[in-house]
């Protein structure tokens, strides 16, 4: 019996399906750049092999620069910048691909707010290291090069483990959830003044483990 009267109704319509993708696939490509914004997306969301990948590089050619410059903008920084430009494309691609752009034709609106919501968290990010930085850094590093004066956070996190519970808790929610004393003290239960004192010891601890010449366990 021919090998072809042994397969499915199904693989064979599977099979001709991929091999008209082939064919057709070409012409789509080089239209790709001439499409609209809307239609570049609308490829990406496709999915079908070749053409939608011919569109997802379309679609970072035209917006990659525009992000970038909105990063170097609200950034003031070119590896940050580029971070954040991988990053947006990337999460528009997964959302088109979901089907979770409802309209493909303000893609340029959501590209643009997936933009100003990372940013917004880049900056949240590094303003929590750069208060980690100041709280915790080992003073001995400023006998050293600028360069080399940096805050171990492996070794800051092992400290952190050997804190007891409340007042780990106390930590994190200040420089990790970015709480005041006040919104810490009301998940707690605790009054705010007690806050502090915990904080204040937590940290004078911390500060003695970072700086500490002994090995952390």
């Amino acid at each position: 019996m021919p090998v072809a009267a042994t397969l499915s109704a199904g693989a064979i319509a599977g099979a001709l399906t991929m091999r008209a993708g082939r064919w057709y696939c070409q012409p789509r490509m080089e239209a790709i750049a001439d499409a609209s914004d809307g239609e570049v997306a609308r490829a990406v969301a496709a999915r079908v092999p070749g053409s939608a990948e011919a569109a997802e590089g379309e679609l970072y050619r035209r917006f990659a620069p525009r992000v970038r410059l909105y990063g170097l903008r609200h950034l003031r920084d070119e590896d940050a910048a580029r971070d954040l430009v991988q990053h947006v494309i990337l999460v528009t691609i997964e959302k088109l691909r979901d089907g979770l752009v409802r309209d493909a034709e303000q893609i340029a609106s959501f590209i643009f707010g997936v933009s100003r919501t990372a940013s917004i968290d880049l900056k949240r990010r590094e303003r929590r290291r750069e208060r980690l930085r100041q709280t915790f850094i080992d003073p001995r590093a400023f006998e050293r090069p600028a360069a080399e004066a940096t805050l171990d956070v492996d070794r800051l996190e092992a400290c952190l483990a050997q804190l007891a519970e409340r007042e780990r808790t106390v930590v994190l929610l200040t420089f990790y959830a970015e709480q005041t004393a006040d919104e810490v003290a009301k998940e707690l239960g605790a009054s705010p003044g007690h806050v502090r004192v915990i904080r204040h010891r937590a940290i004078a601890r911390l500060r003695k483990c970072v700086t500490s010449r002994d090995a952390v366990s």
